[in-house]
């Protein structure tokens, strides 16, 4: 990988931060843009800004065969068996919104169970619960070792006879740790279990083959895969979406409409109601293209090494205590300093231009069980470099000191 070039791709990276160099470590949060997904963007507004499926002008035809082609590129890049299996969506949060509603009309009656683990996003929580107040459902929890690795030795005793939902984050935003997904998927499938996988950080480090993991669904969102904002992804088997209930009504996911009956579009767009994010398709297209041209072999190798880095680096540190000790880690490094409130280290590392994420992450529950309130959080991504390290791992150690 040529570092050098792919860091001169990224104009943040040349901003200054109260006079310092910007360190961009708040990559688990949101990635920042290639300028080659920037123009792609610009691109669309610029030369052929028009709707889509809607009307017959040459615009519209080339708007609609980008959205379209993007639709396409999503499928391959995820190995979808059908590019009619990817809906766009918002982002992850959306995704999952989107299949709990489905759920409720569908597949949920009182009574059943959904299964959920300790370390969730809010985004795969609060829409569960929700369902939870509503039809009486049981929600059980997988619960983490002091690693943070789930508990799950023996999968198959996971389930109950109530079991319809096994709702699960690839890998976690605060631990960075991958979870066996595809373990615990056979051994739902075995006994029917619907099963949903919340990809937002892991389709960012890895490759994703649905097909391969056999899930029925898988959510992500581009921001975080250098797209822009407010465009994600929901892939679902085909042979589930056509017999799930809508979910949105409005143009564009309509068949036949009068006063008396309405009849309903094929798939994808019977999820896609009203006027689409078309330039965010195009954008996220386009981040594909990026981070495919340069390789998830290499961007993961590279990362690793960065997260091994800094793992050392932070260790070597008096009174930090890492969260997530496991092998099997995305490039994400959660904190505390042992006598230090985390917001107030965050504040001091902002003035010296580093960007990172201090708080609970959206992940409160997982809070409780480390017994926290809240973490200093370092992501990486391949734009960065060791040197960023050093600069981050010299001056948090000033900033303890100011503190203590």
């Amino acid at each position: 990988m040529d570092i050098n070039k792919i860091r001169s791709d990224f104009p943040e990276l040349e901003k200054k931060v109260n006079g310092n160099p910007l360190v961009y470590f708040d990559n688990a949060a949101t990635s920042l843009k290639p300028l080659q997904v920037i123009e792609s963007i610009s691109g669309y507004y610029s030369g052929y800004n028009s709707n889509v499926h809607r009307a017959g002008h040459r615009m519209s035809a080339l708007a609609t065969q980008a959205y379209e082609n993007a639709r396409s590129k999503i499928a391959k890049f995820i190995n979808a068996k059908h590019s009619n299996e990817i809906i766009f969506t918002s982002g992850t949060t959306e995704s999952i919104n989107l299949l709990a509603s489905i759920f409720e009309n569908s597949i949920l009656t009182d009574g059943d169970e959904i299964i959920l683990t300790q370390m969730e996003h809010h985004s795969n929580i609060v829409p569960w619960v929700a369902l939870k107040e509503k039809l009486k459902l049981n929600i059980k929890i997988i619960d983490i070792d002091e690693n943070g690795n789930l508990l799950i030795d023996n999968p198959d005793e996971i389930w109950s006879v109530k079991t319809r939902v096994l709702s699960i984050v690839h890998s976690s935003n605060v631990l960075g740790i991958i979870n066996p997904v595809r373990k615990l998927i056979h051994s739902a499938k075995k006994r029917g279990i619907i099963t949903v996988v919340d990809g937002a950080q892991a389709i960012v480090h890895t490759g994703v083959d649905v097909q391969e993991l056999d899930c029925d669904f898988y959510c992500f969102s581009g921001h975080k895969l250098y797209a822009p904002m407010g465009i994600g992804v929901l892939y679902g088997k085909k042979s589930l979406l056509d017999k799930m209930p809508v979910y949105q009504k409005g143009g564009g996911m309509i068949d036949k409409v009068s006063f008396e009956n309405i009849s309903y579009n094929v798939l994808p767009y019977k999820y896609e109601a009203g006027t689409p994010n078309v330039g965010g398709a195009i954008g996220l297209a386009s981040a594909i293209d990026y981070i495919s041209e340069i390789g998830f072999e290499d961007i993961f190798k590279y990362e690793s090494e960065l997260l091994a880095y800094a793992t050392d680096s932070l260790n070597d540190i008096d009174g930090i205590n890492i969260f997530g000790k496991t092998k099997d880690k995305d490039p994400i490094l959660s904190f505390e300093v042992e006598g230090i409130h985390n917001y107030d280290l965050g504040a001091i590392l902002d003035q010296f231009g580093i960007a990172l994420r201090t708080g609970h992450h959206c992940a409160q529950p997982l809070m409780k069980k480390l017994g926290i309130k809240g973490t200093t959080r370092i992501s990486f991504s391949f734009y960065n470099i060791k040197k960023e390290i050093d600069y981050f791992v010299d001056k948090i150690k000033i900033a303890i000191n100011m503190l203590r």
